[in-house]
């Protein structure tokens, strides 16, 4: 990996374009380097996974409207749509499916400077190699460059700390992973990153208070914006430059300001993309930094039932990261973390809500966790409010490193009992994480998709889709139209304007 300085420029720079980020991505997504047998394999997991949660999420609300939006625009050759047959606009399957893949946030991660859900990029790529005819393997080709760029980004740029939404790292990653898809110059790729980082950044505050179901669109967004900017740019059309250096830029304005220095990794020409590896799924759906928290709670709950009941318990403390503690726990001070009648987008970003259910029941249910009766419970609401998290100088220093053997997402319970007695235990990472207690292994992502499919699919769609995703890397393009699924489902709801 080689770093690349990037800082603010003024105009009268000129700074050359094969001096800026976006057009030293663009050459990352050209160099057609040979993807090893290690990084092809996660990406099968990965497509795997990604339809494991939209197959789980197809009747829900956000998902049944954004597949009618894209019901509205039939095309040929087009893209197929998770759960409907027929073929539709690559912009609009990439944005159904961006939804159905994010609503349940059950989908893998990336976390350092910034966080982020790596599986977004695969809905625009994929849809744009089913309508373009393209092969299995430009299809995982593509998507390697699009892990590769986002979780690159991710480890330099941090967007949170100016309440910068994490998708403005999506829109670039996945139009550099459209353009190795389609085989683009490094001009038309340069120009398409610049359109889709321009039209893809948003404030934060989509995941604060009570989140509205814009949350599962958001990346649904950045993708279809990809998929358009690549278009664009195949025509010949132009974006802002320096879209991060220049002096009215992203850098300037929206992040680090006119001041501000990066230090930024992307492989050096001709090294083999391997960023897809440091990523890591989720068993359970919640976010990311709640996994650990789940493990622990249940454990614990297994073992000392006498944690259940709120009358034994004086206070709970979850010392832990920066980040858990601000972003979803009580230091975010969003008292919708502690409102029973809060949604489940809202629900799934209060670790104080999810620490409490997963300690009582001792399991975690995509569905069950998150009901209303659930989180009405007066035992679990009496419990919950004993539930506080305090950053951690020593595990906010762990979560940034960047060595992966130390870098953790967990943290230190704390248990005061009505007896006068404490229990205190400790969890680093998931799990289900590389190096969690059960990592996730092939076997793991498709027992996933089975369990998230029954009731849902028949046996023999689940079987068929397995099948074919599991020959992603020598499929033909004919075939590439296998990776969806077709479901008894709704299909319309309220009218819009399509």
């Amino acid at each position: 990996m080689k770093l690349h300085s990037v800082r603010v420029h003024p105009s009268s720079d000129a700074l050359p374009r094969e001096e800026q980020l976006a057009y030293k991505i663009a050459q990352v997504a050209t160099d057609r380097v040979e993807v090893d047998a290690e990084v092809a394999d996660m990406v099968i997991n990965r497509v795997i996974d990604n339809a494991s949660v939209a197959v789980a999420s197809l009747s829900r609300g956000s998902v049944v409207a954004a597949r009618s939006q894209a019901l509205a625009h039939p095309y040929s050759p087009g893209s197929t749509v998770f759960g409907v047959p027929g073929t539709f606009g690559p912009e609009w399957a990439a944005w159904a499916n961006g939804v159905a893949v994010r609503e349940l946030d059950y989908h893998d991660t990336f976390l350092a400077a910034e966080y982020s859900h790596p599986g977004d990029n695969i809905p625009s790529i994929l849809a744009v190699a089913q309508h373009t005819g393209r092969s299995g393997d430009d299809l995982l080709r593509g998507i390697v460059t699009g892990y590769e760029v986002q979780i690159d980004l991710v480890k330099a740029i941090s967007l949170h700390k100016h309440k910068i939404d994490h998708v403005a790292h999506l829109g670039p990653s996945a139009a550099a992973g459209i353009g190795t898809l389609l085989g683009l110059d490094v001009d038309t790729i340069y120009q398409a990153i610049g359109q889709a980082l321009h039209t893809t950044t948003a404030t934060r505050q989509s995941r604060k208070g009570e989140i509205s179901t814009w949350k599962a669109y958001a990346p649904a967004f950045a993708g279809k914006m990809a998929v358009e900017a690549v278009d664009r740019a195949m025509r010949g059309q132009t974006s802002p430059t320096p879209i991060y250096e220049g002096e009215d830029g992203v850098i300037a304005w929206l992040l680090d300001g006119p001041d501000a220095a990066y230090e930024v990794p992307l492989p050096e020409w001709g090294e083999v993309r391997r960023a897809i590896l440091d990523s890591y799924t989720k068993e359970h759906s919640a976010e990311y930094q709640a996994q650990a928290w789940i493990d622990l709670a249940r454990r614990l709950g297994t073992q000392r039932p006498e944690l259940r009941d709120p009358a034994n318990i004086e206070r709970i403390v979850l010392h832990t990261s920066h980040h858990t503690h601000y972003v979803i726990g009580s230091g975010a001070n969003d008292p919708q973390k502690y409102d029973p009648t809060a949604s489940r987008e809202t629900l799934d970003h209060s670790i104080p809500y999810i620490f409490t259910v997963a300690l009582q029941d001792g399991v975690w249910d995509h569905v069950e966790s998150y009901s209303p009766a659930r989180a009405g419970r007066p035992e679990t609401v009496a419990l919950w409010n004993k539930v506080t998290t305090a950053e951690d100088a020593e595990w906010t220093r762990r979560y940034h490193s960047l060595d992966p053997a130390e870098k953790a997402f967990g943290g230190r319970v704390e248990i005061d009992l009505a007896d006068g007695t404490r229990v205190v235990d400790e969890i680093a990472v998931a799990d289900a994480h590389p190096l969690g207690a059960r990592p996730f292994a092939r076997a793991d992502y498709v027992q996933k998709f089975r369990t998230l499919a029954a009731g849902v699919l028949a046996e023999a769609e689940t079987e068929r889709f397995l099948d074919v995703a599991q020959r992603l890397p020598s499929l033909t393009a004919a075939e590439l139209s296998g990776l969806n699924v077709t479901a008894d489902i709704a299909t319309e709801t309220s009218k819009g304007i399509f």
